[in-house]
């Protein structure tokens, strides 16, 4: 295992206003990720890699939340090409990662099932959003936005878009590890 690094990983999926419709599944269409170095507590990389979906089409709803349309997604990469990708170019077997809660990893377990693509990420995954609570000493969950504000942590970019919500919940990590808890393990 690379305990060097840190990937933390945030996608965006197709979602809709209320119900999901029933010919939809819910898939990826962006996958943030910013690498933090867990010797310098610095962020040194920063993607956004935008994913066609199979299945589903963007909603308007979708659309306001994120920002992404159906022709930015139709021109991004397959899921598959993008998993090979997190393998291939940042060490996602071999990395610890996280995410703000636990929908990331289980939207990627669920896609991966679905699809038959292997799964990206080896078995250590960190919940950021449950240590930060667990940081703060509270069984109160924060969203992302509310956890910057809390510790006065500038949003940086746009909030739902995978790439700079990776590179924000990186600066939370960053502040929980200069306050004493580990993220280089699971």
């Amino acid at each position: 295992m690379t305990t060097h690094y840190l990937n933390v990983i945030d996608v965006e999926a197709t979602c809709w206003q209320g119900k999901q419709p029933k010919d939809q599944t819910s898939e990826i269409i962006e996958i943030g990720l910013c690498v933090i170095d867990l010797t310098t507590l610095e962020r040194v990389d920063k993607h956004s890699v935008l994913v066609r979906p199979e299945h589903s089409t963007v909603s308007e709803f979708c659309t306001r939340l994120t920002t992404l349309t159906q022709d930015q997604v139709d021109g991004g990469v397959g899921f598959a090409a993008a998993c090979e990708w997190l393998r291939r170019e940042q060490d996602s077997t071999g990395r610890v990662w996280a995410s703000w809660g636990a929908y990331d990893r289980k939207q990627f377990e669920s896609q991966c099932a679905a699809t038959g693509v292997e799964y990206p990420f080896g078995p250590h995954h960190i919940n950021a959003k449950a240590e930060f609570s667990d940081s703060l000493g509270t069984t109160q969950r924060f969203g992302m936005a509310g956890a910057l504000r809390l510790r006065q942590i500038p949003l940086e970019g746009t909030h739902h878009r995978g790439g700079d919500d990776a590179w924000n919940i990186a600066a939370l990590i960053i502040d929980m590890i200069r306050r004493g808890v580990r993220f280089d393990h699971p």
